[in-house]
């Protein structure tokens, strides 16, 4: 039962990143654009676990992590450069 589930789940989240992808290409603002973006980060992460889970393997899970730190590091980096024009002061 806990398989089916996880199929399912997997369903859904490829869906999400779909309709993330199309918002990255028909966003009309930038900040939109960042947005889905970092939602895509956080589905393809959803989706490691899932995967992961469904085929009991722990090696998906160190990669969910970094992963996570690359997709904040590069959400806020990129937001900072809109902003201010540079990364780094």
């Amino acid at each position: 039962m806990m398989i089916y589930a996880a199929y399912f789940a997997l369903g859904c989240y490829g869906l999400a990143m779909l309709m993330n992808l199309w918002k990255v290409a028909t966003a009309d603002h930038i900040g939109d654009r960042i947005l889905a973006l970092d939602t895509m980060v956080i589905n393809a992460i959803a989706l490691l676990v899932l995967y992961g889970l469904a085929y009991g393997t722990e090696v998906y899970f160190e990669a969910v992590l970094i992963i996570a730190m690359l997709g904040f590091v590069s959400t806020v980096a990129y937001a900072r450069y809109l902003l201010r024009g540079n990364i780094i002061e």
